[in-house]
């Protein structure tokens, strides 16, 4: 059975880079941006249109009722390319990734559309300011006051979509399996609680 594992992180967290280091360690596939253009082939819609709602919030922002219940528009409807039906593309997306071969998917709310699913582990990477800063500093090289921006906009951004779709707070550690602080602990120890946690689970 296909094993799917959802990580949501803060910015600056490195959860990206510790969900790369166990796609590597278990040899599963990982998902992050690509999730666009497959979306984009599913649908038939462009790719932009999706970059532009990916993990943030446009129009659908000022409507309710966005939490995601699955159904899909037709071509013909005037909604198509509404954020709404966009995400619901890609949430298609995610749920037939998990029938299929055990991957590795970052953010999309994909522990909330597969919430249910056999063989799921939910992952939260977060850390303090202070790291995140530094880490968003050597990322991208910007000033410290333009990292801390980057970084609280991003966050808002990821809470927002998330709590949209979904309807709970994308921080809740209720919603996930295992949450880490990066602030803390290295990335090669995260790795290491969540390998072990991935054993325990299977026994």
């Amino acid at each position: 059975m296909a094993q799917i594992i959802t990580v949501a992180r803060g910015m600056g967290s490195g959860g990206r880079t510790i969900a790369k280091m166990l796609s590597e360690d278990l040899n599963y596939k990982y998902y992050d941006k690509d999730l666009i253009k497959l979306a984009s082939e599913e649908s038939g819609i462009n790719e932009a249109f999706f970059g532009r709602v990916d993990e943030k919030l446009k129009g659908a922002f000022l409507r309710k009722n966005g939490v995601y219940k699955g159904q899909l528009l037709k071509p013909d409807d005037s909604g198509f390319v509404s954020d709404k039906n966009l995400f619901n593309f890609q949430a298609k997306v995610i749920k037939e990734l998990a029938e299929r071969e055990s991957a590795i998917i970052v953010g999309r709310c994909a522990d909330y559309i597969l919430k249910g699913k056999d063989e799921l582990i939910r992952i939260f990477i977060y850390c303090d300011m202070e790291t995140a800063v530094k880490n968003v500093i050597d990322m991208y090289g910007i000033s410290e006051k333009e990292a801390k921006k980057v970084i609280e906009k991003t966050d808002r951004q990821r809470s927002d979509y998330y709590s949209y779709y979904t309807g709970n707070d994308w921080e809740n550690a209720r919603n996930y399996d295992i949450c880490l602080d990066t602030s803390k602990m290295s990335y090669d120890t995260c790795v290491e609680i969540i390998m072990n946690y991935i054993q325990t689970v299977k026994k």
